[in-house]
């Protein structure tokens, strides 16, 4: 998902091109954020290719930079527990839990308050991974099943913007999940 967030983010800025479902580089500046900044460079310049290598592929190597990036900016705490007694964990705490709750709120409102938007806001992004993530912090299975009409017209929106990234990122999850689910850090 960081990644598809930051394809997203790409394509916003014009840094991507998703013609024919299929993804390569743009030639522009890279963005600011050091994460992104890595993923950009990650896609070919010539060739088109398929977003699942780029999503994929590679999934294992954004949780670190995105959870340093956030330490380092103070919005998360990282404290080193063992599991059991033994097994080392990083327990990470999101610090102010009260900004969480209003960005979920403003990625639900999407769906409960408008109509899909015009643009491609991060709401409208973040909403549609989601769903396609399953991801309940967010929409429960009650909220998918009641909302299905709305988030289907969000993620046909999210499609007209960046054709083909929804369906690798649905694939990606599908695969991981069929083996145990996500790689660690």
């Amino acid at each position: 998902m960081l990644r598809a967030g930051a394809m997203t983010e790409l394509a916003r800025e014009g840094l991507l091109d998703a013609t024919g479902g299929k993804v390569r580089r743009l030639p522009g500046n890279p963005p600011e954020d050091p994460f992104t900044t890595a993923v950009w460079y990650d896609l070919p310049e010539d060739r088109p290719k398929g977003w699942l290598k780029f999503l994929h592929d590679k999934a294992h190597t954004a949780e670190t930079p995105v959870r340093d990036q956030l330490l380092a900016s103070g919005d998360v705490a990282i404290t080193r527990e063992k599991k059991l007694g033994v097994v080392p964990i990083d327990r990470v705490t999101v610090v102010r839990p009260d900004l969480v709750r209003a960005l979920q709120e403003r990625v639900r409102a999407t769906v409960f308050d408008d109509p899909p938007a015009e643009d491609l806001t991060d709401e409208l992004a973040m909403s549609v991974l989601a769903v396609e993530l399953e991801l309940a912090s967010v929409w429960s299975k009650e909220d998918r099943h009641t909302y299905k009409s709305d988030l289907k017209a969000h993620a046909v929106r999210f499609d007209a913007f960046v054709p083909g990234l929804r369906k690798a990122l649905r694939d990606s999850y599908l695969a991981s999940r069929a083996v145990g689910g996500g790689w660690s850090a």
